[in-house]
């Protein structure tokens, strides 16, 4: 041992992060390993190896009968114990490195980072971060998102576990807090916690709903997420290929976050239930597909942004549960308009409502006698029944209306081709000749165009009659 050795160990020291005192611990256990291999000894006590830490030198001793020790000289050790103390040193080695990689990259979960693209396995890409390697399942990566071997990825640190003789470090492009962790990088204020993201829903890939409110009165918060002519926003959509982000100002009224949430839809009235945790909504007509989104994702996100289970009605759809609901509880004797009114102002707009509140909701709340709440749940109940299957009948019904419309609109369509079909045929067993137009059919012409027709034909007939008698002069002229 020498000086180099003392520089080579402060490398992987420090190019490994490493403790170079655990370093040189190592090398001693591996010394003492290659001892008792050269003396056949399981006694781990029998030897002892020290290294200077500032000049290299090692030394080596072995306990003698008497609990004395003398040194050894290493180079008598010979070239099998040699290898012992290189496999126990590159084994000591590798489990330093894990312990290390693990306790860094531990206190990292969260955090947002740069790698290269490696390589696919099973679906799964390995990404090379920093001085180890990362895999990103297929799970938190975004749909349809591809990469090639060298590529700049940005992700964010979701998992960091032992697995084996490894550390696996789980590696996330859909999680939620990578998009938060995007906006405390572009936006500065949300970093300085001027703007706190109160809540987020998304859908990698395709939409991103977050809620953002201000600590300060003089910072819009929706404005300073979009940044100038949306430059701050951009570079965020721009790094998740596309995605969709909706910013939606926070409010603690639930109502009016309902209503935020589901924009860029234009909101009537809300309704809600706590009792069941159900928002109704009312919107207009032509606002309906705008509210719902593609396949559902606006109201999708906007629950889950909110916490609130969320149904989407027209006024005429409205207006139709309130009067069913009516309907169905007037008749009961001890039922006062003052009670509908409290179940109005509860949420309670339709008689499935009613069901699922239970009775204790409307003994408490609503103030209905114990027997006359149980004969309201009850005739609630059995009128939710006929009301189910009769929307269960018209269901049925629309989609068998458009069965025979399309069933019809296939049948015109083949009929066409049929007639068409015909028409060749005819063609070509009288010859290919044209068919004649009907007159009913034929294209009418105004003044100008039938006038121009007739010249047409006029002096098409003159040149014929020229050719004819040019043709009749010539084989007279022939004949003489």
């Amino acid at each position: 041992m020498n000086a180099e050795t003392i520089r080579i160990i402060d490398a992987i020291a420090r190019d490994r992060n490493i403790d170079r005192e655990l370093l040189i611990n190592d090398l001693e256990q591996a010394m003492i390993s290659a001892a008792r291999k050269h003396f056949n000894s399981l006694d781990a006590e029998e030897f002892r190896c020290r290294i200077d830490p500032l000049s290299g030198d090692m030394h080596l001793w072995r306990a003698d009968e008497e609990g004395q020790f003398n040194e050894i000289p290493i180079a008598s050790l010979g070239r099998i114990p040699a290898q012992t103390a290189k496999q126990v040193m590159i084994q000591r080695f590798r489990e330093d490195e894990r312990a290390s990689i693990l306790d860094e990259f531990s206190k990292r979960v969260g955090e947002v980072l740069t790698g290269t693209a490696h390589r696919y396995e099973g679906g799964a890409l390995v990404v090379q971060i920093e001085r180890t390697e990362g895999f990103m399942p297929r799970s938190e990566q975004i749909q349809g998102e591809q990469f090639h071997p060298g590529d700049r990825v940005r992700c964010l640190i979701k998992e960091v576990r032992e697995d084996g003789s490894r550390v696996k470090i789980v590696l996330s492009r859909s999680h939620p807090d990578f998009i938060r962790r995007l906006f405390e990088a572009e936006v500065p204020e949300v970093s300085e916690h001027i703007i706190e993201i109160k809540a987020m829903a998304r859908e990698a890939g395709f939409r991103t709903k977050i809620a953002v409110s201000s600590i300060d009165s003089k910072v819009d918060a929706v404005g300073a997420c979009v940044g100038v002519r949306g430059s701050r926003i951009r570079n965020i959509v721009d790094e998740l290929g596309g995605e969709k982000i909706d910013i939606v100002r926070w409010n603690e009224s639930s109502q009016i976050l309902i209503a935020n949430a589901l924009k860029p839809a234009e909101v009537e009235e809300v309704s809600l239930c706590f009792e069941l945790g159900r928002a109704t909504i009312i919107v207009r007509e032509d606002q309906l597909s705008l509210a719902i989104g593609r396949r559902g994702q606006n109201v999708r996100l906007a629950a889950r942004l909110t916490g609130w289970d969320i149904d989407i009605l027209t006024p005429v759809e409205f207006a139709k549960s309130l009067e069913t609901l009516e309907s169905t509880l007037r008749p009961i004797e001890g039922v006062e308009d003052a009670m509908l009114d409290r179940m109005g102002a509860l949420g309670m707009i339709s008689v499935f409502d009613v069901e699922e509140v239970g009775v204790e909701v409307l003994q408490g709340e609503v103030g209905m006698a114990e027997e006359l709440s149980a004969r309201v749940a009850v005739v609630c109940a059995e009128r939710s029944r006929e009301v189910a299957e009769q929307q269960q009948r018209e269901k049925e019904e629309e989609e068998k209306r458009r069965t025979e419309e399309m069933a019809a609109a296939d049948a015109v369509l083949a009929g066409g081709e049929q007639d068409v079909s015909a028409e060749a045929a005819a063609d070509a067993i009288l010859g290919g000749g044209p068919v004649a137009t009907p007159a009913s059919e034929a294209p009418v012409l105004d003044e100008e165009e039938s006038s121009a027709a007739s010249d047409e034909a006029v002096e098409e007939v003159v040149e014929a009659s020229t050719t004819e008698a040019d043709k009749n002069q010539e084989d007279a002229s022939s004949t003489a």
